[in-house]
């Protein structure tokens, strides 16, 4: 029987100033459709898989084929609707709505669970959409560099006077999302050790500038760490290995006093793909090969094995938080698997939400994007440059300048730039303009992680520990989806199980495109507002004062949070 899910055929976006559709508002979701499955963009491309475990761009190649499709012949005034990366249907709606609306793996509560869910993906009845896979604004690992580089700084501020030179960290992870780790610690001014089970993601990081060296060996991984924290560098290298078994004998090490850099890492942290335990996380002494053939075979066998090493892993990391290292938890619910596995204080240490970034989430401020549908980097640095002029930021020209000179595209010519209320629109006008008047080649798209401020429900990460115990209400990322679909985003997305996996988040996502017209501004001047301030909104809802008072400083009109 063939697979509707593989293909080998590879997928480039177009790019330049030709179109294949009615409009740039319809060709924009094309190419980023597409530009979620480049070969340098996707982990698993002829799987339809972008990052993330399973996370895809559409359910079948078949429902790709007509999305793409749909997409050409739909006219200004029409809606496509895509449901867990099915196209079901085109409405008539009118100019200013949504081209696309994108609903993906949202299931009633009761049933909200892998088990569930994977029967459903079986039949071929549900896609996982991850985050920014099913809703067409993955810009390959660079999408998370900045978030993580701000958590690192942060971590550094709080714990090492600012400082992390002749630091090291310590993580595990090098897929869609731990991929950016190693960067984002060496641009933090770290050493960063991170293992990981799959040497081909390894070699993917290496080839594409996010990591430094590659080594089997655990002292030869150690030998770097000390040599370069010794010199003052920040560099980074992979240990191909599996995380269950390294963090617990560097706790092993650590007890002992056996000779280690700085004694012991200086902070530790995980980014494997935990919140899927049948496709995210090699069970200890499995080969990658037996592991993905019982994925198929035995996948209740591979979760409970998984879990079982999760659990291993996740104590080890307690053991480094109680002797002082400054642990986090970086968002994949891998301290949930431990728990359910029967480790009492499996959340002894913290997120990295409520630990580092909350505050940022209280002024709106979060994970901006942009990329240039022209294919040119140079249209990049055209609005590198235009960010500059815009915003009096020495911490935020520092990120451009590194990300220019460090970050290699992937697919198209991407920046992240983590900006709030106030700032988004000024920057999204400022971008139609330069279409407008030519300076860029061909429109931009502008959009954003779902982690963002105002567009997630994820008890354990986005919204851990809120002030006022209102971690599991999820009306908040709904209300970010109607409003974006009201304010006229290019495509608006709502997915379940992003990030921590089914049963633990939900989610929204927006684009908006700037195709150099007055509607646009229009457009862009409500969708680019509208978008943080309900991070705002929320938070300041939560009782923050930095939300309540950055409320009150933009006259966000909240009749029952300020009176």
């Amino acid at each position: 029987m063939t697979n509707p899910r593989h293909n080998l055929r590879d997928v480039f976006p177009a790019t330049g100033t030709e179109i294949t559709a009615k409009s740039w508002l319809t060709e924009a979701p094309m190419r980023m459709l597409m530009n979620n499955l480049h070969p340098d963009v996707a982990e698993n491309p002829h799987e339809l898989v972008v990052y993330g475990g399973i996370g895809r761009a559409a359910r079948t190649w078949e429902d790709f084929d007509r999305i793409v499709d749909s997409l050409k012949k739909l006219e200004e005034d029409e809606t496509l609707l895509v449901q867990s990366g099915k196209p079901v249907g085109v409405f008539r709606t009118h100019p200013d709505a949504p081209r696309v609306l994108i609903a993906n793996s949202n299931l009633v509560p009761h049933w909200a669970n892998w088990d569930h869910f994977n029967e459903l993906d079986k039949k071929g009845l549900a896609m996982y959409g991850q985050m920014t896979a099913g809703s067409w604004i993955y810009i390959g690992a660079q999408g998370i560099v900045q978030g993580t580089y701000e958590t690192f700084v942060e971590a550094g501020r709080q714990h090492y006077e600012g400082n992390l030179k002749g630091k090291w960290i310590l993580t595990g992870g090098l897929g869609g999302m731990g991929g950016a780790q190693p960067l984002a610690a060496v641009m933090a001014g770290a050493c960063c050790l991170a293992v990981e089970c799959d040497e081909t993601r390894a070699d993917f990081r290496i080839r594409t500038r996010y990591c430094d060296e590659k080594t089997h060996s655990l002292d030869e991984a150690l030998e770097m760490i000390e040599r370069w924290t010794k010199a003052g560098e920040a560099k980074s290298v992979a240990l191909i290995a599996n995380a269950a078994d390294v963090f617990p004998e560097l706790v092993r090490r650590m007890k002992a006093g056996e000779p280690m850099p700085n004694g012991r890492p200086d902070i530790v942290t995980d980014q494997t793909s935990a919140h899927d335990p049948v496709h995210g996380y090699l069970p200890k002494g499995w080969t990658v090969a037996e592991w993905r053939a019982k994925q198929e075979s035995d996948p209740k066998g591979v979760t409970k094995a998984a879990k079982a090493s999760m659990r291993d892993h996740v104590a080890a990391m307690v053991d480094f938080w109680n002797a002082g290292v400054p642990t986090l938890d970086y968002g994949n619910n891998i301290r949930q698997m431990a728990l359910e596995e029967g480790l009492e204080d499996a959340f002894a240490f913290p997120g990295f939400v409520p630990a580092y970034i909350r505050p940022l989430f209280c002024r709106g401020v979060g994970p901006f994007r942009w990329a240039a549908l022209s294919g040119d980097p140079e249209d990049i640095y055209k609005t590198d440059q235009k960010v500059k002029e815009l915003i009096d930021d020495p911490h935020l020209h520092n990120w451009l300048d590194m990300a220019r000179e460090r970050i290699a595209f992937q697919g198209l010519p991407a920046r992240i730039c983590w900006v709030g209320l106030g700032l988004r629109h000024k920057l999204g006008l400022a971008f139609n303009e330069m279409v407008r008047n030519g300076e860029l080649k061909a429109p931009i798209v502008i959009g954003r992680d779902h982690l963002d401020s105002g567009s997630v429900a994820s008890p354990n990460r986005e919204t851990e520990a809120m002030k006022d115990g209102s971690d599991a209400v999820s009306d908040w990322p709904l209300l970010n989806a109607l409003l974006n679909t009201a304010s006229g985003a290019t495509w608006v997305s709502l997915h379940h199980g992003g990030g921590v996996g089914m049963g633990f988040s939900q989610h929204s996502g927006m684009v908006i495109c700037c195709d150099g017209t007055e509607a646009a501004d229009k457009r862009l001047a409500r969708v680019l507002w509208n978008d943080p301030a309900t991070g705002v909104m929320r938070h300041a809802d939560a009782g923050y004062e930095i939300a309540i008072d950055c409320a009150r400083e933009h006259q966000l009109n909240l009749p029952g949070i300020l009176g």
